[in-house]
């Protein structure tokens, strides 16, 4: 389990999670890396049995542990950068990214321990257990959601590093409730409000702050 393949089976994990295609041009853009070195690495992979290619790419049962530990691995260290470092969550990836592969099994869940076993992530991404059974759900995307609903931010993608900047910034993080109005024709902003201020946020914006639509004042 080289870093390099982690980081493939991470990749298939999340693009398939969230419902993406999982191809060669998707993982060439998702790692930064040529499409000749996708194909090789999905060779490597698949002689391994940690992926099946019949019908596109699909992480076997093995693949999906494996990809489950990196993710653990990365989350954790997220919310220990940010507890306990006190780093931006806009920043906490990054070096998520360096660190997960040097993290050995015993600081793993001493760090569990420390933070007291959390489940979630700064950006209200689920944090797998260490055993049994894992939902990475997104649940329902704040665009499109009607007009007049109430939604509770459950989680923040933190695919675009500015994009969460800034959504941290007007405080639309994991826990808030926002008043959706009317969208904005032609693909314009949608308009909420945030703790009674109101707030403009564009398509991409929207896209991605995932939730639930909650009644009354739950």
């Amino acid at each position: 389990m080289t870093p390099a393949v982690e980081d493939y089976l991470k990749t298939i994990f999340l693009l398939s999670t969230r419902g993406e295609a999982v191809t060669t041009s998707a993982l060439a853009r998702e790692l930064h890396v040529s499409s000749p070195s996708v194909s090789a690495m999905m060779k490597r992979l698949s002689d391994g049995r940690l992926v099946e290619r019949e019908t596109g790419v699909h992480l076997t049962a093995q693949g999906e542990r494996e990809a489950l530990r990196v993710v653990r691995r990365h989350r954790l260290l997220e919310t220990f950068l940010a507890r306990v470092l006190g780093m931006p969550w806009d920043e906490v990836h990054v070096e998520a990214e360096l660190l997960e592969h040097a993290l050995s099994e015993r600081l793993e869940a001493r760090i569990d321990a420390a933070l007291g076993h959390p489940t979630r992530d700064p950006h209200g991404d689920p944090i797998p257990p260490a055993a049994g059974a894992h939902d990475e759900s997104w649940g329902r995307s704040l665009a499109g959601t009607p007009a007049g609903s109430r939604f509770r931010v459950e989680r923040v993608s933190d695919r675009d590093s500015d994009a969460l900047r800034y959504l941290g910034e007007k405080g639309v993080r994991p826990g808030v409730v926002l008043e959706v109005g009317e969208q904005e024709p032609y693909g314009g902003s949608c308009r909420v409000l945030l703790g009674g201020e109101p707030l403009a946020l564009g398509q991409v914006l929207t896209h991605l702050v995932f939730g639930t639509v909650v009644e009354g004042d739950a």
